[in-house]
């Protein structure tokens, strides 16, 4: 999964349960912050795919369980 695909899904799983789901270009770069609620975790290049531990720390981040993706 990469960046764009992430934030597709954390944007769905915010419709259904409610929940305010944002992306902010934060520094310079393609860094930004991607907020689920108050929670946020930070997506470095959008385009590029994500590891296993990664995804699982971000997930970790805003609250979430990579499953619910």
């Amino acid at each position: 999964m990469n960046g764009f695909q992430f934030e597709k899904r954390v944007k769905r799983l915010g419709r259904r349960s409610g929940k305010d789901v944002r992306f902010e270009v934060h520094g310079k770069g393609s860094h930004g912050r991607l907020y689920f609620g108050q929670d946020f975790t930070t997506l470095k290049d959008r385009r590029k795919e994500i590891g296993k531990g990664l995804l699982k720390a971000m997930c970790r981040q805003l609250g979430i369980l990579p499953e619910e993706l």
